[in-house]
C-alpha cells in the first residue's frame, strides 16, 4: 500500500504543476479526475477486503463507484461531454468522498485513508463545485432548458445516460442561494420538491427545501407565497426556530402593506402568477440576441444575403504552396467578410497540438479595459496555453499554413493559442482588437493592433459551442479541421465594431480551438491601408 501511495504522489505532482483547482474550466483537465476517482475505488475495494464484515455500507458504495468509473474511464472525454456527468463528478469528489472519509475514520483503515488523503490534495474545491453548478445554470438559461430536462439528462447528442438525484438538485439550489441567485434557487428547489413528491429517496428533507425556497421567493418580492411556504415548513417542523421568526416577520409586512393600501384607497397588486419569476437583467446589453444566436435562432442569413455567399478553391494570391494544393474556401458572411477554410489541420496534427498544449493549460484571462491587467472573468470559462514554434515542428507547420492562406506574415503575430472549454465553456461577446477608450493593450508588443483573427476548430461539438456575431446576426458552428478567418480592422486602421463576437456555452461535447492573432506591423504591403473606412 505504501508503494502504491508513493506512485500516486509522483503521478499527481505532474498534474499539480498545471492544475490549481478550477477543474470545471477545462474538460481536458477534468479527464484526470476520472482516473483519480478510479484509483480511489480500487483502494476502497482493498480496504473492504480487510474489514468486509464491518463495512457492508462502504462496500455498497464501492460497487456503485466501480461501475461508474469503469464506464467513464473507457471514454473520459465522451463521458464528460455530458454536463450532468461533469457536474456530478465534481460534486462527488468535493462533497461525497469526504463524507465517506468520516465514516471510514470510525474504524482502523490506515491504508485507504492514506490513499484518500494523498489524492484529496488534488480534489476539486468548493469553488469548483460552485463553478460547475453555475455552468449547468448557464446552459439552462442559454438553451432554455428547465430543471426537469437537465435532471433527467435529456440533452441532445449525449452518449451516456446521466440523471440528477434529489440531493444533486438540492446542491444546485443551495449553490445558487449561496451566490445570492434567488431566481435559480427557486427553480432548483421546486425541482427538488417535484422529485421528492414523486417518491424518490434522498437524505434531503422537504423541511430543508422549504427553508431555502420560502426565503428565496421572499427575496424575489413574492411575500404571499413566502408566507404560504413558511407555514408549510412549520407544519412539517413546528419547532423550526428561524421559520417561526420569518412567519411573524412576513405577517407583519403583509399587515403593513394592507394598512398602507387602506390609507391610500388602493388595491393590492397582482401576485406573481403560478410562482413564475422573470430572470433578472444582467450586465450584458445584448444578452437576448447573443443567447438566441447560440440556440440557432435569429440568424439574419436572408435569401438575398445567401446569394452573395460562394464556395471556391483558394490559392492565397497564387502562393506557390497553395497553387499545388489549394484550400476549399466557403463564405460564411458577406460584410464583414468571414470565410471558412476546410481541411486546414489533420487529425494527427490536432492530437499532437492538444498533447503538447494540455500540460500548459491555465485559466484563460481577459484584459481589464481600465487597468490593462490580465485577470480571470466569469464571462470567459476555458483554459488556454500558448505554443511556440520551438515546442514542436507541428506548430511551425501550422503557422506557415495560416500565413499561406491569409497572405499575412506571422512574424508579428501572437503565439498560437490553444483553448479547451470546460463545463458550459464560453466567452461572452467581446472584441479581439483594442479600442480607443482602452489602455493600449498591445503597446509592449510594438506590433500595433490585432488586424485579423484565424480560428481553428480542433473538435466537433455535439451541441452548442457556436461562434456568434450579435451585431450581424451570424452564427458559425464548429467543425473539426476547419478554420474561420476575418479582419478586425478596416483598411483605414479603425476597428470594425461589427466583429464583436462570442463563443457560445458548450452544451454537450468537448470543444478545442486554436487561434492566431495577426498584428498590423509587417502587413503594410500585404494588406495596404485605405483612405476610407471600408472593407
Amino acid at each position: 500500500m505504501k508503494l502504491q501511495v508513493s506512485m500516486l504522489l509522483v503521478a499527481w505532482f505532474g498534474v499539480l504543476n498545471c492544475v490549481q483547482a478550477e477543474f470545471f474550466t477545462s474538460i481536458g483537465h477534468m479527464t484526470d479526475l476520472i482516473y483519480a476517482e478510479k484509483d480511489l475505488v480500487q483502494s476502497l475495494k482493498e480496504y473492504i477486503l480487510v474489514e468486509e464484515a464491518k463495512l457492508s455500507k462502504i462496500k455498497s458504495w464501492a460497487s456503485k463507484m466501480e461501475a461508474l468509473t469503469s464506464q467513464s474511464a473507457a471514454d473520459p472525454e465522451g463521458y464528460l461531454a455530458h454536463p450532468v456527468n461533469a457536474y456530478k463528478l465534481v460534486k462527488r469528489l468535493n462533497t461525497d468522498w469526504p463524507v465517506l472519509e468520516d465514516l471510514v475514520l470510525q474504524d482502523s483503515a490506515a491504508g485507504f485513508i492514506a490513499n484518500l488523503s494523498v489524492q484529496r490534495q488534488f480534489f476539486p474545491t468548493d469553488e469548483d463545485e460552485a463553478g460547475a453548478a453555475k455552468a449547468l445554470m448557464r446552459l439552462q438559461d442559454t438553451y432554455k432548458l428547465d430543471p426537469d430536462t437537465i435532471s433527467r439528462g435529456d440533452l441532445p447528442g449525449t452518449k451516456y445516460q446521466a440523471m440528477l438525484s434529489v440531493d444533486d438538485c438540492f446542491g444546485m439550489g443551495r449553490s445558487a442561494y449561496n451566490e445570492g441567485d434567488y431566481y435559480h434557487t427557486v427553480l432548483w428547489m421546486e425541482q427538488v420538491l417535484k422529485q421528492l413528491d414523486a417518491g424518490e429517496e434522498a437524505t434531503t428533507s422537504k423541511a430543508q427545501v422549504l427553508d431555502y425556497l420560502s426565503y428565496a421567493v421572499f427575496q424575489l418580492g413574492d411575500l404571499h407565497r413566502a408566507l404560504e411556504l413558511t407555514r408549510r415548513l412549520l407544519s412539517l417542523d413546528p419547532g423550526h426556530e428561524r421559520a417561526g421568526g420569518n412567519l411573524r416577520y412576513f405577517e407583519r409586512l403583509l399587515e403593513e402593506e394592507r394598512e398602507k393600501m387602506l390609507s391610500n384607497h388602493t388595491e393590492a397588486g397582482p401576485s406573481t402568477p403560478g410562482g413564475i419569476y422573470e430572470r433578472p437583467v444582467d450586465y450584458l446589453p445584448e444578452r437576448d440576441v447573443y443567447e438566441s444566436l447560440c440556440r440557432g435562432e435569429g440568424v439574419k442569413l436572408t435569401p438575398r444575403r445567401q446569394k452573395r455567399l460562394f464556395c471556391r478553391y483558394h490559392h492565397g494570391n497564387r502562393t506557390p504552396q497553395l497553387l499545388i494544393a489549394p484550400f476549399k474556401e466557403e463564405d460564411e458572411w458577406d460584410s464583414p467578410h468571414i470565410v471558412r477554410y476546410y481541411d486546414v489541420m489533420s487529425d494527427e496534427e490536432i492530437e499532437r497540438i492538444k498533447e503538447i498544449a494540455k500540460p500548459k493549460l491555465a485559466r484563460a484571462t481577459v484584459r481589464d479595459p481600465k487597468t490593462g491587467v490580465l485577470t480571470v472573468a466569469s464571462y470567459r470559462v476555458s483554459k488556454s496555453s500558448w505554443l511556440e514554434e520551438d515546442d514542436d515542428p507541428v506548430v511551425a507547420r501550422v503557422n506557415r499554413r495560416m500565413q499561406h492562406i491569409t497572405g499575412l506574415t506571422v512574424k508579428t503575430a501572437e503565439l498560437l493559442q490553444v483553448a479547451n472549454y470546460g463545463m458550459g465553456g464560453q466567452y461572452e461577446p467581446h472584441f479581439d482588437f483594442s479600442r480607443k477608450d482602452e489602455q493600449d493593450a498591445f503597446k509592449r508588443l510594438g506590433t500595433g493592433n490585432r488586424v485579423a483573427t484565424f480560428l481553428n476548430y480542433m473538435s466537433d461539438v455535439e451541441a452548442g459551442g457556436a461562434t456568434v456575431f450579435p451585431d450581424l446576426g451570424a452564427a458559425i458552428w464548429p467543425k473539426k479541421g476547419t478554420a474561420v478567418f476575418w479582419y478586425n480592422l478596416l483598411r483605414s486602421g479603425e476597428g470594425d465594431y461589427r466583429t464583436r463576437h462570442a463563443a457560445c456555452p458548450v452544451l454537450v461535447g468537448c470543444k478545442w480551438v486554436s487561434n492566431k492573432w495577426f498584428h498590423e506591423r509587417g502587413q503594410e504591403f500585404l494588406r495596404p491601408c485605405g483612405s476610407t473606412e471600408v472593407d
